[in-house]
This record gives structure tokens, C-alpha cells and sequence, in this order.
């Protein structure tokens, strides 16, 4: 990474006065220059300079002199802004979506220089398809490229290791599936970019599938037991929800990780890693058993579930057509029955939501039962990942906390590549970081199942 390694800036945050970004800068400035953090040089990149100093004002305190920091014009059709951007950065996190129309210049641009790549992308497509297109050119020049590092996907990843990592001695997890429960003190207008990733991701689901059948088929983890069959809306009563599936970028990206673990069964070696580490990183992986992993999307009452699957016949009905999309994007508070609006929430709003994510995980007690025909799991582990509001605040929380590992620990990381958050950031102190900054992983029960 020579071309990096003498950067000005230790991070630039691109899109930093977009809704999400200006939170993120906010997250940011409480680690650059404190005890211990290896975030020391800080820059705000985008295309209005003006909008830029007003965030940096915002995120620092309305009534307090913002402080010294670099703004630095950059816009994602202007290649050459792009490249200068990357020239000055170790770490380049991207907070500007849609990805699928605005996103690949970014990812080109590290990947030919060598700077290290973060976003918070939910658009399946466009992360496979960067995998596709500058993996190998990632690999040559050491930059590191992993999308989703925000609530889209880390909550997902992580809690699924940690659920797996319960399954211990002879236990084996077949399926664990995530129950996610958005609470909020007020009514919460949602984050748009999350809305808008869900509008492009059912729109891309054709694209996604001919991307797939055009590359080599990914190995797949032997997992204990069959495919389990669930029901598609369920009363899941130990958690007291109601809940439907839903077709979500965590599934995809979890999926990603496990193939990936499948071909390299200790993980991904550091660029420059110690014994100790090499020892520690292997350690790790060999607790992580893979399981069939669903997402679902819950409720306390049943007319919550109608009011999802309304909203998400209405993504499906329209999303197919270029019309039908525009209209969607246009009118999102028409279309999501009220949940999304352009202008987002309130900080009040933000601050009073919460999210629940439970993870039930079915298996067996002794792997040796897994063999045995008709024999149904007799095992269930409940683990759970608790934290603040999705996207303004526990996707910056996670962003921010994925580039300081970048900083601290780059000799432990793969030299490059394009890769999922689960299979870089498994085995370091990743979980532990999001403990300690209001993010919380649980085992709630641990139970037989009957017969």
C-alpha cells in the first residue's frame, strides 16, 4: 500500500453533508485525536463546500467554533476529483447512494490506488457486481473494499457469528433466523437511503440472478441437516412478535461471508500478520459453525404485518417498471404508507428509536444426530443485538468503528480485495467496540425442543 501509506488524511468521509453522512461525521469527530484512537487527520469531501461547512458546524456543537478541518470538493461523475481524493486518504468511506448509480466511480478509483474502501450500501447488485469487476485489481493493488458496514450488514454478520459461537462441543446450529423489531418512543419517519435500497434492491433482483449465472458458482458450507421449511408469517411467541420474511441485503451478504469461509476455513491471512494473530484469527473461525440464515421483519400486532407486506406488494408491483420506480422515489410517504419521507426524521425522532434483532437458532445437540434421517432439531439457541436508531445512528456508530480498525490494525486485515464486513472483521475486536459504544450482543435462552 505505498501509494497510501504517506496520506494526509487518516479518513475522508465522501458524501459527509448527506443525511446519513452528516451523522457519521458526527460519530467521527469523537474519535479523532482522543486517547488511544489512530484516527488523527480527518477530512470532508463532496460536492457543495457550503453544505460541507454547515455539517462540520452541525456535528461539532451549533454554539462552538467548528473545528479544523479539511473541506475538500469532490463529486462522483468527475473522475479526476476522485482520484486526487484517494491520493490523499488512507481510508475513503462512502456515505453517497444510491450505490448502484453513484457508487462504482468510488470503488474504481480505490481500487486502481490502493486506498482503502468503506460503505453502507444494502443494494445486493451493486456489491456483487463491484466483487465481479475489481476484486482482482483490489487484490494487486492492496485496497481493501467492503461494502454494507452499517446496519446493512454488520448487526447481521456479527450476530450470526455470535449465535453460532454458542452451538458448543458437539452442538450444531442447521438454521438460525433473525427477527429484526424497530421500536421508537415517537413515530419515526425512516432513513430514505434505506427505503431507496429496498426500492433499487427488488428492482435489481433480475440483474443480481444473470450476474450470478455469468461467474463461477460459490462454494457452499455443509451445514448439519436439511433446508429447513418455515412458514412465511409466524407468531414467533418466545420473542412476542409477529413476523413475515424479508428479501434483505443481510441474507445476501451472510451468505457471501459462509462461501467465502467455506474456501478458506481459517479465515483470510493479514497482510502482515504475527504468529499470535495467525493463531488467534484461526481460533476464532473454528467456532463459527455456518447455518441456514433468514431474515424476517417483526411486529407486536398483526396489523403491523399487513401494513409490511401493503408496502412491500407496492415495491414489488411498481419497482418492475422505469415509471413505477420514479413514482416510488418521488412519493415515498404515499407508497410506504407513511414510514419514509425525503426530508427523514427529526433528531428528536432519532433519538427516541431503538432496533431488536433476535436470533433463534434451531440445531442439534450432538452433530452425530444431524445424520439420521427424520430426526428434527432438539436444540434452540435465542441470542440478541440491541442498539439505537438504524441508519443515522447505529450505521455510523458501525461505519466509524470499521475504519478505526482499518487504521489500527491494517497488518492483521487481507492485503485486498473486495469482501463482505463478516469475513474481514469476524475475528477482530470489531463486536467488542460496538459493546462499548452502545451496541449490545446477548444469549437470551438456551433450550430443548420437543420431540
Amino acid at each position: 500500500m505505498e501509494e497510501t501509506q504517506n496520506s494526509q488524511f487518516d479518513i475522508i468521509i465522501l458524501g459527509a453533508s448527506g443525511f446519513t453522512g452528516k451523522y457519521v461525521v458526527k460519530e467521527a469527530l469523537k474519535f479523532q485525536n482522543s486517547p488511544s484512537s489512530p484516527l488523527k487527520t480527518l477530512a470532508l469531501a463532496g460536492r457543495n463546500r457550503t453544505k460541507l461547512t454547515e455539517t462540520l458546524q452541525w456535528a461539532a456543537h451549533p454554539s462552538l467554533p467548528p473545528p479544523s478541518i479539511a473541506i475538500i470538493t469532490a463529486d462522483t461523475t468527475d473522475l479526476p476529483s476522485l482520484h486526487r481524493l484517494c491520493g490523499q486518504a488512507k481510508v475513503i468511506l462512502n456515505c453517497v447512494g444510491p450505490f448502484r448509480l453513484l457508487g462504482e466511480p468510488v470503488v474504481a478509483a480505490c481500487a486502481n490506488s490502493g486506498c482503502d474502501y468503506l460503505d453502507i450500501c444494502g443494494e445486493p447488485e451493486f456489491m456483487e457486481r463491484m466483487e465481479a469487476k475489481y476484486h482482482e485489481k483490489a487484490v494487486e493493488t492492496g485496497s481493501l473494499v467492503i461494502s454494507a458496514c452499517g446496519f446493512d450488514s454488520v448487526p447481521a454478520e456479527l450476530g450470526l457469528m455470535f449465535n453460532s459461537r454458542q452451538w458448543i462441543a458437539q452442538a450444531v446450529p442447521n438454521q438460525v433466523e433473525a427477527y429484526l423489531s424497530l421500536e421508537s418512543e415517537k413515530r419515526i419517519v425512516g432513513n430514505f437511503g434505506t427505503y431507496e435500497s429496498a426500492v433499487l434492491g427488488v428492482a435489481n433482483a433480475k440483474k443480481l440472478l444473470e450476474l450470478r449465472r455469468s461467474r463461477p458458482k460459490r462454494a457452499r458450507p455443509v451445514i448439519p441437516g436439511p433446508p429447513p421449511k418455515g412458514p412465511t408469517l409466524e407468531h414467533q411467541k418466545k420473542i412476542g412478535l409477529w413476523a413475515v420474511k424479508l428479501p434483505s441485503a443481510d441474507s445476501v451478504v451472510v451468505r457471501r461471508t459462509l462461501s467465502i469461509l467455506t474456501e478458506n476455513p481459517h479465515g483470510l491471512p493479514g497482510v502482515n500478520e504475527s504468529p499470535e494473530q495467525i493463531e488467534n484469527r484461526e481460533a476464532f473461525w473454528s467456532t463459527v459453525k455456518p447455518a441456514y440464515f433468514g431474515v424476517k421483519i417483526g411486529t407486536k400486532s398483526l396489523f403491523g404485518i399487513f401494513r409490511i407486506i401493503t408496502v412491500g406488494m407496492l415495491m414489488g408491483l411498481f419497482s418492475g417498471f422505469s415509471l413505477g420506480r420514479w413514482l416510488l422515489l418521488k412519493f415515498p410517504s404515499v407508497f410506504s404508507l407513511g414510514w419514509f419521507k425525503k426530508k427523514g426524521p427529526s433528531e428528536d425522532e432519532v433519538k427516541s428509536a431503538s432496533f431488536k434483532m433476535w436470533f433463534v437458532g434451531h440445531g442439534f445437540s450432538d452433530s452425530s444426530l444431524a445424520s439420521q434421517g427424520n430426526v428434527k432439531p432438539d436444540l434452540e439457541i435465542i441470542t440478541r443485538v440491541m442498539g439505537p436508531e438504524i441508519g443515522y445512528l447505529t450505521t455510523p456508530i458501525i461505519l466509524v468503528q470499521c475504519a478505526l480498525i482499518l487504521l489500527s490494525q491494517r497488518d492483521n486485515l487481507p492485503k485486498g480485495g473486495v469482501f463482505p464486513p463478516g469475513i474481514v472483521f469476524g475475528p477482530t475486536d470489531l463486536q467488542q467496540r460496538l459493546q462499548e459504544n452502545g451496541i449490545s450482543f446477548d444469549v437470551v435462552s438456551k433450550s430443548a425442543l420437543k420431540a
